[in-house]
């Protein structure tokens, strides 16, 4: 009851003292916003981050053929033929622990069009297991079989944009197109994979926004490539559980220099050291934040006991006439550090929702993504409140030993 009744005329003295309470409130209402706000965008940039490489795969190996001009690779093709089946097939050999791998060759497109209409997709060639190790879904129809790929048959799947493209308002199943000078039957369209951006930490992804697949062997045999291409653009190897993708880059590295005659022509991506490296810049940018979202909380809690120093002087008079009428220093204690809690819980509630409007407002114009985490929102009540606690425990040790003859003495 004693409680109840403190925290009643908390509230009577705050609001009292509208002006002066609400200007205590800023940095109570801005620190717990700050900290949600950043909390919130910090927890939305690591689902995206973890869903970004989970289109990767978080246990393949990638590597890729460098982009080198025209007269460095007439030198290079000397001492290397460039990405190749053969590499996949010594990694396969050397490398017990790879348990699958994908391989893919890009096309040089300067006809795409279907009787419907014309399109602009990017054309690639890619070995069966291609959609498994990319983490793709499929809408309609069939994955390529290795029938496929042994009759070199003229066949494609298709991203959703690139079926709405060639056949609009229609459904692609079973339809034709044409790339280059070969027709093509579509047997599958993807599900899309409604990733946020086309890139993470600089290394393009699998996004699928605009891609037509074939079977690798098809655009190898019945489309023409340039001279010095190499027989494949990229591959992908998924390591068996356990093992090190970072040790296991390093093997691979190790064993294409081997093959390429020490001609690094290829750059070997490793997706889990992409994940830490985005853990650790988002941990550097949550720490930098917080000290900013603390700083202001400080702020909070000096205005606090700033407020309460101020309240004592003015009600020097009625402590000593509490003390007067036997309330205890306890007492006083209490109604003073009731009173401090008040002003820190009332500011962390209204600084949930300057939060919550912080992080979409970010959202909305940064792009960036937000993800609520009741946690965060606890966490920083409770800090909160423990800021206003702290701050108003001298205010109230001090109004708890005033002299009661002294005090009823004050004007």
């Amino acid at each position: 009851m004693a409680l109840r009744d403190d925290f009643i005329d908390a509230v009577d003295q705050l609001w009292h003292h509208k002006l002066r309470t609400l200007l205590t409130l800023l940095g109570i209402i801005f620190g717990v916003g700050a900290v949600i706000a950043m909390i919130s965008v910090g927890e939305g940039a690591e689902e995206e981050a973890l869903r970004l490489i989970d289109s990767m795969g978080v246990r393949n190996l990638i590597v890729e053929e460098r982009e080198i001009d025209d007269e460095r690779l007439k030198e290079l093709r000397k001492h290397s033929i460039g990405l190749s089946l053969g590499d996949v097939e010594a990694a396969l050999d050397t490398m017990p622990f790879v348990v699958n791998y994908s391989a893919e060759k890009d096309l040089d497109v300067h006809t795409l069009f279907s009787p419907h209409a014309q399109g602009e997709s990017k054309v690639q060639g890619v070995s069966e297991s291609h959609f498994k190790l990319s983490r793709n879904g499929m809408l309609l129809g069939r994955w390529f079989t290795e029938d496929d790929s042994r009759r070199f048959a003229q066949v494609a799947v298709l991203s959703e944009e690139a079926a709405a493209q060639l056949f609009p308002q229609r459904e692609a199943m079973g339809e034709v197109f044409k790339v280059n000078h070969v027709w093509l039957e579509v047997v599958g369209v993807l599900k899309n994979k409604q990733l946020s951006k086309d890139s993470f930490q600089g290394v393009e992804l699998s996004v699928d926004g605009n891609v037509i697949y074939l079977p690798l062997s098809t655009i190898q045999k019945r489309f023409k490539h340039p001279v010095l291409s190499s027989e494949l653009d990229r591959m992908k190897l998924e390591l068996a559980p356990g093992i090190s993708p970072t040790a296991a880059a390093k093997g691979l590295e190790h064993l294409l220099l081997k093959r390429h005659g020490q001609e690094k022509d290829f750059d070997v991506l490793v997706p889990a050291a992409l994940l830490q490296q985005h853990k650790a810049t988002q941990r550097i940018f949550n720490i930098i934040m917080s000290c900013v979202a603390g700083i202001s909380l400080l702020v909070g809690g000096i205005g606090i006991m700033n407020i309460m120093l101020a309240s004592i002087l003015e009600r020097t008079k009625e402590i000593g006439l509490l003390r007067a009428v036997g309330a205890t220093q306890r007492d006083i204690r209490n109604q003073f550090i009731v009173e401090s809690f008040a002003i820190s819980a009332l500011g962390g509630l209204l600084g949930i929702f300057l939060g919550f409007a912080l992080a979409a407002i970010i959202s909305v114009f940064s792009g960036w993504p937000v993800a609520w985490s009741p946690v965060a929102v606890l966490v920083s009540v409770v800090f909160c409140c423990g800021v206003g606690l702290l701050f108003g425990i001298y205010p109230a040790i001090k109004a708890s030993r005033l002299d009661p003859i002294t005090a009823l003495q004050r004007e």
